[in-house]
């Protein structure tokens, strides 16, 4: 996410000299939910597309402050539950990256509403319980710089600062609608057939053969705009190193037939092996970074229990700004909350081979989502506050989560045998993973909203009841948008019962989570690709060290985001390279004018805009396709020959794309002057 530059100080009628603003409303309410509803469908599309979310704050803030504007009496505070609301729909959707997974070994044939709300509500509960006696250590008494709240809230303070900021939040409004627009009106021609769906190529190298393709997305260019150069040059390191050393070589060595094509030959072995090699990388690059951070977490979390200790209720002398839920309702919530989840996990479980052993299971799950989402949400959290809520490695979380759940069901019920009973232990670790992976990212985003709050001088305990919110609107809208999906598209690997078209969703990161459990479970995991991934993951981790010392912090390659570009096909690396090195310049060409920092704004809003329009496109097209029982109801018959599809596509995208940048400098020079 792109960081903004302090603002200044913000006008009186909305800063601290207010002794009680007025926070939560029922307008803020209605809006925040009604952002929520809206970004958690595109994220969840998103997610099962390409394996990649992103965070909802600013363009919520931007949204907030234009339809608010209409109201003399909203204040900077109450724009900012709006967003805290909101954020919940750039987090919660990450139980799509688990959540598939039952569908793919066929467990679930659909998706049913109740157990997939409950384990979403109730892990994005605990995620703020967790995290909120945190807030005192890793928050307010805290140097961590958290980039997203940082410039969440600068945002904020620039909307209601003075005329200009006002006038920038109309048109950080237009810069969010017709970044929709666009990537909207792009996705139209993908699915007319008017022009490529994907730009590839493929070739053989001696016995060998690689490549490389791009998806027709702006989704993805503005995905890899709001990650930045630097996670975008580390998705282009592995991208050279799997389809420019790895693909070649692998497939070098394992004979094919003459008839086998080189795109065929290619995708093969990185599908078969390379892409293993890439969950090594992400996995190892996952657990040294959890190392390094356990003794800051472990600090912090000492620390916050000594700040608990002297906490009061909400009425007690604490400063307004100072006040959070009491601890005394956080663990009161906190057990409450285990009664639900036990029942979900045992009604999960009812009719099924392991219903014998639902006791013991339960009881597992259970103590696995207190202890386990505690340490996820903690670890989560202070990565937030380090890196930012984007960049946070929520992959690594999540396959280290998978793993243990794994291991630990996997131990109960290792006396049966029988496929049954592997698929039945698949599915529920599984299951618990996707509440303590909802606790986890929930807990990421909650520190990271509090910062914002902190800078804008909200109530705690307020911005933690409207994230609680945003939760449970965000948990209602998970089921139905993937269920839609499901009947539409289905997902790549599993066995799709009902879905209407012949183009599933990939999925990445809910196959690779699925792959991970079958593996334990049923002891067939391919270990040594996992271990020569492992082995480049701590290379790289070493590389990145020494990049950092040397260039005095100045530079760096995140191991996370090489792996994710070894793992994720290339069709889904290659655009958000693209998107991250057009920012950068985009970025640089601006930022010697006056209204630069402007302009960069407005460009984070456009891209951001650019993943909400295509998304929400792709989930009404979905609709349109189980209503009118087509897989392509859009499609137009044309004499477009292919390498004509991909000259448009490519003409096409160019165009939006320069045009909308071009837009938001001349849209940011104007507020400006």
């Amino acid at each position: 996410m792109a960081t903004v530059k302090t603002a200044g100080p913000v006008a009186s009628s909305h800063t601290a000299s207010l002794a009680d603003p007025q926070e939560i409303t029922v307008r803020g309410i209605i809006l925040g939910v009604l952002i929520t509803l809206v970004f958690t469908a595109a994220q969840v599309y998103l997610g099962l597309k390409v394996g990649l979310t992103f965070a909802t704050s600013i363009p919520a803030a931007v949204i907030s402050m234009a339809l608010l504007s209409a109201f003399k009496s909203a204040t900077i505070q109450e724009n900012n539950i709006v967003q805290t609301i909101a954020s919940a729909a750039g987090t919660l959707a990450s139980v799509i990256f688990v959540l598939p997974g039952l569908l793919m070994i066929g467990w679930w044939a659909h998706v049913p509403f109740w157990p997939t709300f409950g384990c979403c509500a109730i892990g994005g509960v605990l995620g703020v319980m967790y995290t909120m006696p945190l807030r005192r250590a890793l928050v307010s008494q805290s140097d961590l710089p958290y980039p997203e709240g940082v410039a969440a809230a600068e945002v904020l303070k620039v909307g209601m600062a003075s005329r200009s900021g006002a006038a920038e939040g109309k048109a950080g409004l237009w810069a969010v609608i017709w970044g929709s627009l666009a990537s909207a009106l792009f996705a139209l021609f993908a699915a007319a057939k008017l022009m490529a769906a994907e730009v590839s190529i493929y070739f053989r190298t001696g016995a060998g053969a690689t490549g490389i393709g791009a998806s027709s997305s702006l989704a993805l260019i503005g995905a890899g705009h709001l990650m930045g150069i630097t996670v975008g040059i580390a998705m282009l390191a592995g991208l050279l190193i799997a389809w420019g050393i790895l693909v070649p070589w692998v497939s070098a060595g394992i004979p094919v037939a003459d008839t086998v094509s080189a795109a065929d030959q290619a995708l093969g072995v990185w599908s078969r092996q390379v892409r293993m090699m890439g969950a090594g990388v992400i996995g190892a690059a996952a657990i040294i970074t959890l190392a390094s951070l356990a003794k800051p977490v472990i600090g912090g979390l000492r620390s916050a229990m000594a700040a608990a200790r002297h906490s009061t209720s909400l009425d007690g002398a604490l400063p307004r700004s100072e006040r959070d839920l009491p601890i005394f309702l956080v663990g009161l919530v906190t057990l409450i909350s285990m009664v639900p989840a036990g029942w979900l996990l045992s009604e999960f479980l009812q009719g099924g081979p392991l219903a014998t052993l639902s006791v013991p299971l339960v009881a597992v799950g259970v103590g696995y989502i207190l202890i386990a989402g505690m340490f996820a949400a903690a670890v989560c959290g202070y990565m937030a506050g380090l890196i930012g809520s984007s960049n946070s490695p929520v992959s690594g979380i999540a396959i280290l989560t998978i793993l243990g759940a794994s291991l630990s069901v996997g131990m109960v019920g290792r006396h049966l045998i029988g496929p049954d009973v592997a698929q039945a232990l698949v599915a529920f670790a599984l299951f618990v993973t996707t509440v303590v992976l909802a606790v986890a990212v929930i807990g990421n985003d909650n520190l990271q909203d509090l910062k914002t709050g902190q800078l804008v001088d909200a109530t705690p305990w307020k911005q933690q009841v409207g994230l609680i919110i945003g939760v449970f609107a965000g948990s209602a809208v998970v089921p139905p948008v993937l269920e839609l999906l499901n009947r539409a598209n289905g997902f790549a690997g599993a066995p799709n019962i009902g879905a209407i078209s012949a183009t599933p969703l990939a999925a990445p990161q809910a196959t690779l989570i699925s792959t991970l459990a079958k593996g334990v479970i049923g002891g067939d995991l391919p270990w040594y690709l996992l271990g020569y991934g492992a082995a480049i993951g701590i290379a790289l981790v070493l590389f990145d060290y020494l990049l950092k010392k040397f260039s005095a912090g100045k530079y760096s390659l995140p191991p996370l985001g090489v792996g994710l570009a070894i793992y994720l096909p290339s069709a889904v690396t290659l655009p958000v390279v693209v998107g991250a090195v057009g920012g950068y310049l985009f970025e640089r060409a601006v930022s010697s004018h006056s209204w630069g920092e402007a302009a960069k704004r407005m460009g984070v809003l456009v891209m951001s805009g650019f993943i909400v329009g295509e998304s929400l496109f792709n989930v009404g097209l979905a609709a349109l396709i189980v209503s009118s029982g087509k897989g392509e109801p859009l499609a137009i018959a044309n004499g477009m020959s292919e390498h004509q599809g991909m000259l448009v596509a490519l003409l096409l995208g160019a165009a939006l794309v320069g045009g909308l940048y071009r837009w938001s400098a001349t849209s940011a020079r104007r507020v400006e002057l």
